[in-house]
C-alpha cells in the first residue's frame, strides 16, 4: 500500500548553524495538506455622533444590525426590543446600503418619526445582513428616549 506521505522528511540538525527544517516543513505542509480557503466577511464599522472611534465588527448572515451593535457592546437604543415598533434604534446607513433588504412602510412610517431622518436613514433592527457584505453605519446621538 503506497502513503501519500514523502519518503523522507528532513530532520532537523542542531549543528547545521542554518536549519533546512522550516524550508521542508512548508514543503511538506504546502504539498500534502489542503490549503485553508479565505471566507470573506461581512463587516459593519459603525462611526458615532458623538466622536467616538469608530468601531469594526463581524456580523454573521441573518444577524440585524441592532444585533451586531449590542453583542459588541454599542449602545443603540431600541425601546420596542428590535422588532419594528419605534424609531429608538435610528441609524444612517453611509455605505452599503444597497445590499441591504428593501425597506418597508412600516419602517419608513417608524423612519419619518425618527430625530433627523436623512434619505439614508434606517432602523437597525431592520438591517439584515447576509454574506459578504460590508455596511458603514452613523449611530445618531442618543439622548432622547424616542417613539
Amino acid at each position: 500500500m503506497r502513503s501519500s506521505r514523502p519518503a523522507s522528511r528532513p530532520s532537523f540538525d542542531a549543528g547545521a548553524g542554518e536549519s533546512t527544517f522550516a524550508a521542508a516543513n512548508a514543503a511538506y505542509y504546502s504539498t500534502f495538506l489542503i490549503p485553508v480557503l479565505s471566507v470573506s466577511a461581512t463587516t459593519i464599522t459603525f462611526q458615532f455622533s458623538d466622536g467616538q472611534p469608530a468601531q469594526t465588527h463581524v456580523a454573521a448572515s441573518g444577524e440585524s444590525v441592532l444585533d451586531v451593535a449590542l453583542n459588541n457592546g454599542i449602545q443603540l437604543q431600541h425601546n420596542c426590543g428590535g422588532v419594528c415598533g419605534c424609531s429608538t434604534c435610528h441609524v444612517y446607513i453611509n455605505a452599503g446600503g444597497d445590499d441591504l433588504p428593501e425597506i418597508s412602510d412600516k419602517e419608513e412610517d417608524f423612519i419619518d418619526r425618527a430625530e433627523n431622518p436623512r434619505i439614508n436613514s434606517r432602523l437597525a433592527c431592520q438591517c439584515v445582513v447576509e454574506k459578504d457584505m460590508q455596511l458603514v453605519v452613523t449611530i445618531p446621538p442618543q439622548h432622547f428616549l424616542g417613539h
